[in-house]
């Protein structure tokens, strides 16, 4: 069984589709590569197959019509013969040498008989066009190379979330957890992220440098214009995030994970009550009042929880002009250090 099965979903990438797959070839074939080709229109598909020519053992490429960046990670995690699985986004890349330890440490694993359900690494926010990074680590929150559970994690900084960049899942944790992401949708990493971790039983963090997060496309999800033009699809997303935080699985979690859970959905609601202010029409304050009253009706103890206490250091949401204009002044602030978009 190959250690990893990494997963490139790649939509119109012509552009920056060689320069992450270079970075995910290593001098073996302990890993495979899964090039899901969403329907591009431009010579994404032709570089794709080009290197499963010349790569055979290692490289796979699927062509499927155009679903979206959730249908692409469904459709590689449907693939997938990796004992672990890692989205490595098409405009993204890898560290090498940093690949390189972390294939060392998943060889001593399965020498040992040794189960990590999550791997926890370190990434970069890459402003490459700035020559600028900063580094999201997580050395308070976990000891370096020690196995634990939820119980023995530490706390969370207010800018450190569990995200596709810094998590390599086992694969049979993914596919237990049922995570299936929804097509023609924006920011469903942050389900794929979010469903398994109540499935994950044992965590290792790894200091390792490994993923380059590519940061300054005017097109980017991330992008603020962007961002306001998909807010229906952030609510959803946030909605659907609702939707794993009530249920049974998630109310029972270890506390420390719960807690986590909870504060995840905390920043959920954030991001999308910022984005429908800064868009400030009367249908956008409509929908930032429905998200509200969804979570209250759905569950009042959580609502009260969202509403009224401050969880992470700055997610706190009152509602009126004092508090709207604390919270953008708390983004804008948040923004000008971590420079996430």
């Amino acid at each position: 069984m190959k250690y990893i099965s990494f997963v490139v979903p790649s939509y119109n990438s012509q552009d920056y589709l060689e320069r992450c797959v270079d970075t995910l070839i290593p001098d073996n074939t302990d890993i495979e590569i899964i090039i899901v080709n969403d329907g591009s229109t431009d010579r994404t598909a032709e570089i794709a197959d080009a290197y499963k020519e010349k790569y055979p053992d290692t490289v796979r490429v699927i062509h499927k019509k155009n679903g979206g960046h959730g249908s692409a990670v469904n459709a590689g995690l449907a693939a997938a013969q990796g004992e672990y699985l890692k989205v490595v986004d098409s405009d993204d890349w890898l560290d090498d040498k940093e690949l390189m330890k972390l294939l060392d440490q998943l060889k001593k694993w399965r020498t040992s008989n040794t189960r990590v359900d999550l791997v926890m690494f370190n990434y970069l926010y890459d402003h490459l066009f700035e020559h600028k990074t900063k580094e999201m680590a997580y050395r308070n929150v976990f000891k370096e190379g020690e196995i634990v559970d939820w119980d023995h994690i530490g706390n969370f900084a207010p800018s450190q979330y569990i995200i596709m960049h810094s998590t390599m899942f086992r694969t049979d944790v993914l596919r237990e957890s049922g995570v299936v992401l929804p097509e023609h949708t924006f920011y469903v990493d942050n389900i794929f992220t979010h469903q398994p971790l109540s499935y994950v039983k044992s965590i290792c963090y790894l200091d390792l440098n490994l993923y380059h997060y590519f940061i300054g496309r005017d097109d980017q999800s991330v992008n603020e214009k962007v961002l306001m033009k998909r807010i229906d699809q952030q609510i959803r997303v946030t909605k659907m995030i609702l939707d794993r935080v009530t249920t049974e699985q998630e109310r029972n979690a270890p506390k420390k994970l719960r807690k986590y859970l909870v504060r995840n959905l905390s920043i959920m609601m954030t991001i999308s009550c910022i984005h429908l202010l800064m868009i400030n029409t009367p249908d956008a304050m409509e929908k930032r009042k429905d998200l509200w009253n969804t979570v209250k009706d759905r569950d009042p103890k959580l609502y009260r929880k969202l509403r009224y206490r401050t969880l992470s250091g700055g997610t706190y949401l009152p509602l009126g002009k004092v508090g709207d204009k604390a919270t953008m002044g708390g983004y804008k602030l948040a923004q000008s250090i971590y420079k996430f978009n």
